[in-house]
């Protein structure tokens, strides 16, 4: 009798495929780029985006979690969302979303006009061109996996909530990512250091690439994996969730065609 060799297990995410850790499918991710650039985005670019929004959820989900044990809670709900925001400024993103929530009325404060009158609550669009808004519902299986991988449940405004803000950051992702390529890479953009009161400042990196325009190199009708991670310093403005995005989408694709 022959013994067959022992199949690899997969064990964590140094191990796991692409296919295994993001929640986000690539044919997701190129919806969402349709809706904004006839450009084509290739397949390392789709799991990049697709990571990258994987790196923002998990980030918020993690911090609403330990607002929620706070008060001996288990299940998120969305206060436990502007909690972690109020924490951590680096996870607020997707802010067009805002708008759009209970969740967030009053806290991005009364909008008045040139003439001083205040403006009115936007009301839900009746338009029938595709937005982040509209499609929103396109990312609650993504989410509820998140949330499954991280042992976390949550109530449905949560998980709409968390909807929203994943929709609305990719579909920013993509606007600045069609500009890079457009514009030959990044122009300008900066780093947010957060500091404790108190505490002194981290002294500057010194060969930090994110601190300096970037050159883009490739044809100007396809998205490519460099563009989203150049798309990704611009929408997170904070240096640590800035870095782990980029790190994790660079690990995510290491394997993966350009195709």
């Amino acid at each position: 009798m022959t013994t067959q060799p022992a199949r690899p297990e997969r064990s964590g995410p140094e191990t796991a495929s692409v296919m295994d850790v993001s929640p986000f499918k690539p044919s997701l991710v190129k919806a969402v780029f349709r809706d904004v650039t006839p450009m084509h985005v290739s397949r390392s670019a789709a799991w990049a985006a697709a990571s990258v929004t994987r790196t923002v959820l998990t980030e918020i989900i993690d911090g609403a979690r330990r607002a929620a044990a706070a008060e001996a809670r288990k299940k998120l709900i969305p206060g436990d969302l502007l909690s972690a925001i109020d924490r951590n400024v680096e996870l607020e993103v997707g802010t067009k979303w805002y708008d759009h929530s209970p969740t967030f009325q009053g806290l991005t404060g009364v909008l008045y006009d040139a003439e001083g009158v205040i403006v009115p609550s936007r009301k839900r669009s009746r338009s029938r061109k595709p937005s982040a808004v509209v499609g929103a519902h396109r990312f609650e299986a993504g989410v509820k996996k998140l949330l499954r991988s991280q042992r976390a449940t949550a109530v449905p405004a949560m998980v709409r909530d968390l909807d929203g803000i994943a929709s609305v950051f990719l579909t920013d992702l993509a606007r600045d990512a069609a500009l890079v390529v457009r514009e030959g890479g990044v122009k300008r953009f900066g780093t947010v250091t957060l500091v404790m009161s108190g505490e002194p400042a981290p002294p500057p990196f010194l060969k930090d690439s994110l601190r300096a325009p970037s050159t883009r190199r490739g044809d100007g009708r396809t998205i490519g994996r460099e563009d989203i991670l150049a798309a990704t310093t611009i929408q997170l403005f904070g240096g640590n969730l800035r870095q782990r995005a980029l790190t994790e989408a660079r690990k995510a694709t290491q394997n993966t065609s350009v195709g």
